[in-house]
């Protein structure tokens, strides 16, 4: 799979599974789906992510 669509991925699963647990758990896990939507607004700006260092460390190609 390649870097983008890996992180895709796994922003789709953050958001999804926060909002979940924000509903049947506790409310904060809000918080959460906050700080990956602003990391995904400050990434569109900055070119930078830390999930894409985090993934070419892992070996993902671009």
């Amino acid at each position: 799979m390649k870097l983008n669509n890996m992180l895709h991925v796994i922003a789709g699963t953050f958001i999804f599974v926060s909002v979940v647990l924000g509903f049947t758990v506790s409310p904060y896990f809000f918080y959460f789906t906050g700080f990956v939507g602003l990391n995904l607004f400050q990434s569109a700006f900055t070119n930078w992510c830390p999930m894409i260092s985090i993934l070419r460390w892992a070996g993902f190609k671009d």
